[in-house]
């Protein structure tokens, strides 16, 4: 769950607070409060009560609940939070309601106090943020979810597509006549893909370890296809233990690659794939021989968008005059809530 404040959350809180305060100022004059406390009581606790809410939004709730699941020190922690800003609520609203200091409570009394001071406050509005954003990630994830779907079907959709196979037909029928034994590997890897693509179309994610085999095969069809026009290579620098990546994430790089840079005056497409503990980066040299879609667009767009199903972290693009670039973040699965 996203616990940043956005726009919206702001507009809300600012509602409630200023519904609480008009209720507290019916409240004062009721009792025919002194002008003093309605300065500094009033503002004070909505101040207050807004700074716990913030300590639980972008501490509290972040360390120890979303990350670490550290519950016992979140519990300590949101009672020292609520007793300190409820000490201050409690001592002002002493003053300014001009209390007999002798009669002040005791330090366990106090205490209580203390925590229950605001705790109508700022529970009241932490219950409204927490519902809000559960309903705001539930209708985000659904909408995502859907759009994967609408994702992994154009995926299975251009992965079987006639073109993509009428194109190997033809690289195979040429290899026949002239190369029969490498004819004979291009089948093999191209009946592997085929079985991978048939296996894996209902994963989300599939082990680094499974794609990289299955990259290492299209790059084979890509090489004897077009032969010298792309260069590939494959640097394993970590190992592919507990390491996951979204399925066919790699093939879409190597599209792309394929589909927006061709081969200039003998001059081939350098492309690198680099496979590092957190990134699997992919950069490429850029022909002059640029397509009319140039920005990457609908891959790179299901990238973010099945990301976001899987990580906090972001799919990254740089785009320069010689260079393509794009970094994608490897999952781990064990550190995923």
């Amino acid at each position: 769950m996203n616990t940043k404040f956005n726009k919206s959350d702001y507009t809300l809180i600012g509602i409630v607070y200023a519904v609480t305060i008009l209720f507290n100022c019916i409240d004062y004059y009721r009792e025919d409060n002194n002008l003093i406390e309605y300065l500094v009581d009033i503002p004070l606790s909505a101040a207050l009560s807004f700074i716990i809410i913030l300590a639980f939004m972008y501490w509290l709730i972040p360390s120890y609940i979303v990350k670490e699941k550290k519950y016992v020190q979140f519990v300590f922690f949101g009672l020292i939070v609520m007793c300190f800003f409820g000490a201050i609520d409690y001592v002002a609203g002493f003053w300014s309601g001009d209390g007999d200091w002798n009669k002040f409570p005791k330090w366990y009394d106090f205490l209580l106090k203390s925590f229950f001071r605001l705790s109508d406050d700022a529970g009241f509005v932490f219950g409204i943020l927490l519902a809000k954003k559960f309903y705001e990630g539930q209708a985000q994830f659904f909408n995502v979810q859907r759009q994967q779907k609408e994702n992994e079907l154009k995926l299975l959709r251009s992965q079987i597509d006639p073109h993509f196979l009428f194109n190997n037909l033809n690289t195979l029928d040429a290899l026949i006549d002239h190369n029969t034994t490498k004819a004979k590997e291009y089948i093999n890897r191209l009946s592997l893909i085929y079985r991978y693509l048939i296996q894996t179309k209902d994963a989300e994610v599939m082990e680094l370890s499974e794609e990289v085999g299955f990259a290492e095969n299209y790059i084979f069809l890509i090489e004897t296809r077009f032969g010298d026009d792309y260069n590939f290579q494959i640097h394993k620098n970590t190992d592919f233990d507990d390491k996951f990546i979204p399925t066919g994430s790699i093939q879409t790089l190597l599209e792309n690659v394929v589909k927006h840079n061709k081969a200039l005056n003998s001059k081939s497409i350098d492309v690198e794939v680099i496979i590092e503990e957190d990134l699997l980066t992919v950069i490429n040299t850029k022909s002059k021989i640029q397509s009319e879609e140039e920005s990457f667009g609908t891959g790179l767009k299901n990238l973010k968008t099945r990301y976001k199903l899987l990580s906090d972290q972001k799919v990254l693009v740089i785009n320069t005059a010689s260079k393509f670039k794009v970094s994608i973040p490897i999952v781990k699965l064990s550190n995923e809530s």
